[in-house]
């Protein structure tokens, strides 16, 4: 299957379980191929083949995005390396989640989340430690009577119960014992918050050059400005409060200008951002709901409420 086929089915069955799905970011480079929204869960998704192509750059780039624009980053792939990626399994990639079609349908579409994920060493299970507890002491068994079923340590066992999680075969194990779930799905929309967790958000990256004179003024306003350099826009900037954020855009008012406007128009709707494009020298005020400023204008504002000014003037603010 070709990756455009991959992008098309996967944004055909994000749009069967109720999202909202925004253009595809067509530009280079891109970390995320497209963005989504149903009701209050928003995801940025990043489509491919052959998961091994995604690389640490993209992986850091997406969750700094996910973190600013309350999203949650993950992939949609087929394989690694010469496999195909198990059904209901989540792997992970420099700490994405990644699903495969299938799982992604059983999650979105049939509401079926996954139980199982892929870390090194195997397979693993998220063991929901106060039912194992209860189901232990119910059955009148000790802590070193069950490690010594299953042929583990009691320290072991003991941690099972406080929320460690456990291989799939120790996890079958208890099943059979007890009968019954005793696992916990993959909080996949969370962000997979234990990865996230041990992997703290990386660093933003060194603004380009070019690009620094226009998001100073931003900065000067009041804003607190996180750069890219994967995304379609060069970078996302809040206020004090975290409540107003603007996806910013820099460059000649070019044709590729044009298309990086209307991706970031379509973006902010989902995301519920605004979006303004700063360029030299502008023969329109808007190209959809993306703001267009030219940089002498930006440089002439005062604050952060002349800037909102501005940008009503110019564009949209995106609302579900």
């Amino acid at each position: 299957m070709s990756r455009s086929v991959l992008i098309e089915n996967v944004t055909a069955m994000l749009a069967d379980a109720g999202f909202t799905v925004s253009d595809r970011c067509a530009t280079r480079p891109k970390s995320f191929d497209v963005a989504a929204r149903r009701d209050e869960d928003v995801i940025l998704v990043k489509i491919l083949g052959n998961i091994d192509a995604f690389d640490a750059p993209t992986g850091a780039e997406m969750r700094r995005l996910g973190t600013y624009l309350d999203a949650t980053p993950m992939v949609i792939g087929l394989r690694t390396r010469d496999e195909e990626l198990k059904p209901g399994v989540v792997y992970f990639r420099h700490g994405v989640p990644v699903l495969s079609p299938d799982t992604a349908m059983d999650f979105f579409v049939e509401g079926v989340p996954p139980l199982i994920y892929a870390a090194p060493g195997g397979l693993y299970v998220n063991i929901d430690g106060d039912v194992l507890a209860d189901r232990r002491q119910n059955e009148d068994l000790s802590l070193g009577q069950l490690a010594n079923q299953l042929g583990v340590s009691r320290r072991t066992v003991s941690k099972y119960e406080d929320g460690m999680n456990a291989s799939i075969e120790v996890a079958m194990e208890l099943e059979e014992l007890f009968g019954g779930d005793l696992t916990s799905p993959v909080s996949v929309m969370d962000g997979a918050e234990e990865v996230r967790d041990a992997e703290p958000t990386p660093d933003d990256p060194e603004a380009d050059p070019e690009d620094v004179p226009v998001l100073s003024v931003l900065a000067r306003v009041g804003f607190e400005v996180h750069p890219t350099d994967r995304a379609p826009f060069k970078a996302v900037s809040e206020d004090a409060s975290g409540a107003d954020r603007v996806l910013t855009g820099h460059s000649s008012f070019t044709d590729a200008a044009v298309k990086r406007a209307r991706i970031m128009s379509s973006l902010g709707s989902i995301t519920h951002t605004r979006a303004v494009y700063v360029v030299d020298e502008a023969s329109r005020d808007s190209v959809d709901d993306t703001a267009i400023v030219e940089r002498e204008e930006l440089e002439d504002v005062e604050d952060s409420d002349e800037f909102r000014d501005l940008l009503a003037d110019r564009g949209a603010q995106s609302e579900a």
